[in-house]
């Protein structure tokens, strides 16, 4: 079969949130680009990421408050989940989700995209599996993540499953052992056994969703324990499939503990996803790999060494998240339209929003990455006690600001608590222009509303501060 070659300004490797962003940037530029894509079109967060879990723990979050109604005097007959009622909501609004992403890249016109699997040959071309050469001038490698799954838990088959997977159940597993108490797991984890699912999750490590301050993590530890069996420190010593299932055996971190057995219907292996680098020929370029073999960007503009390539989105291993992939692939995309006139670009305020109950969140620099602990204040609130929070029957969890003793500027914050995610955006904007203590208190605060608990943290820290 002949070999199409094709020559182009721009290629991107990977059709996903940064390089449908990295697209558009190199296009407005006016530069000639293509897109190539081994997969099928629709972004990882559509299709098995932000879009469907939201909906799986929408749907957890109304078993729940059916659940808890009983506190306000407003008595159930009881709660029934209908599995598959659950599952075909989730799979169809994701679909939905899906299709908008898939649309996007389908009105490309037809000689700007290519489907198949992508090799680098040398810095400047690219072999798509065995039927078109592409000579791009530069390339934006956005090629996303894959689930890690270590190998000694491949024997489980059709048991073991990865966030991927959990999207297209028809419906609920009677039971899972989740393993990792990462975002994904802690996520997911929680929704399963708030919708009947009998759930247990198990971490090496007392980690939980990336939280660093042990106050705040204390406090989300506390909370979540009342929602499924939460097992730190522990290891999985063993798994075997049974006729119904996989019996594990579990052992504690001490080891005099003593070791206990549960049978689940499946594993859910969330232990992280890693960047999806294999069989892309980067050995066959200049770029260099670090010890791990991923290739390092400059954090600035994204370039890969002095090479023409550009790296954007999850495949860095650095932000996995929507609106760092987006803005990645705008600097990267931009980039490399102007190769070699490569200029740093601009990044927003640190955010993160785990959407678990109680939401756990950080913005700017978190409590591990302070490395002058004397040269800051922390102010904080627990959340126990907060006026909005108990009226609403959530009152869990204890945010926690860090504030720089000198001046009073604003450094970050990690908090798990009621409707953070809206608490992390007045922070995160409050990050980003550098606001101080006091300026953030002239701010208006309603009441009762939960941000008033943010108000006590910022005065308890502008209490302690020099004057």
């Amino acid at each position: 079969m002949a070999v199409r070659k094709l020559s182009v300004d721009v290629a991107i490797i990977g059709a996903g949130t940064a390089g449908m962003t990295a697209f558009s940037a190199a296009r407005r530029a006016g530069k000639k680009v293509v897109m190539i894509e081994s997969g099928a079109y629709g972004t990882m967060c559509a299709r098995v990421g932000c879009m469907p879990s939201k909906l799986l723990i929408a749907a957890a979050d109304a078993a729940q408050a059916a659940r808890s109604s009983g506190l306000f005097g407003v008595q159930t007959d009881g709660v029934y989940v209908d599995g598959e009622a659950v599952m075909e909501r989730v799979r169809t609004e994701r679909d939905r989700f899906v299709s908008f992403a898939v649309k996007t890249v389908q009105n490309y016109d037809d000689d700007q995209k290519v489907q198949g699997r992508a090799r680098f040959l040398s810095d400047t071309t690219i072999r798509v599996d065995e039927h078109t050469e592409i000579d791009a001038v530069s390339t934006v490698i956005a090629v996303g993540s894959e689930p890690f799954v270590p190998s000694d838990f491949s024997h489980l088959g059709e048991r073991l499953v990865v966030n991927d997977d959990v999207f297209d159940w028809k419906t609920l597993p009677a039971s899972i052992l989740v393993v990792g108490s990462g975002v994904i797991g802690m996520e997911l984890g929680q929704a399963l056994s708030r919708l009947g699912v009998k759930t247990t999750l198990v971490n090496r490590s007392q980690g939980l969703a990336g939280m660093t301050d042990p106050h705040v993590h204390a406090s989300a530890v506390q909370a979540f324990q009342h929602d499924m069996d939460l097992r730190f420190n522990t290891h999985i010593a063993s798994t075997e499939l049974t006729a119904d299932g996989v019996r594990v055996l579990l052992s504690g971190s001490d080891p005099d503990a003593p070791t206990t057995t549960l049978t689940v219907e499946c594993v859910l292996m969330a232990t992280g996803r890693r960047p999806a680098l294999a069989n892309l020929g980067l050995e066959n370029t200049s770029v260099q790999l670090n010890e791990q073999g991923q290739p390092v960007p400059d954090p600035n503009t994204l370039q890969l060494g002095t090479a023409p390539i550009f790296i954007a989105g999850d495949v860095t291993g650095q932000l996995p998240l929507l609106h760092e992939a987006a803005d990645e692939g705008h600097i990267a995309g931009k980039n490399a339209a102007h190769y070699p006139d490569v200029q740093p670009g601009t990044r927003r305020a640190p955010l993160s929003i785990v959407f678990t109950d109680p939401q756990i969140a950080s913005v700017g620099k978190n409590y591990a990455s302070i490395d002058d602990k004397t040269s800051i204040v922390t102010g904080e609130v627990d959340f126990g006690n907060q006026g909005r929070s108990r009226i609403i029957g959530k009152n869990q969890g204890m945010l926690r600001v860090y504030v720089r003793q000198s001046d009073g500027v604003f450094l970050g914050a990690e908090m798990a608590g009621p409707q953070m995610e809206h608490i992390a955006h007045l922070l995160a904007w409050s990050y980003q222009q550098q606001l101080t203590v006091s300026a953030m208190l002239a701010m208006p605060f309603y009441h009762p509303v939960i941000e008033e608990g943010l108000r006590t943290a910022l005065r308890d820290a502008a209490s302690k501060l020099k004057r």
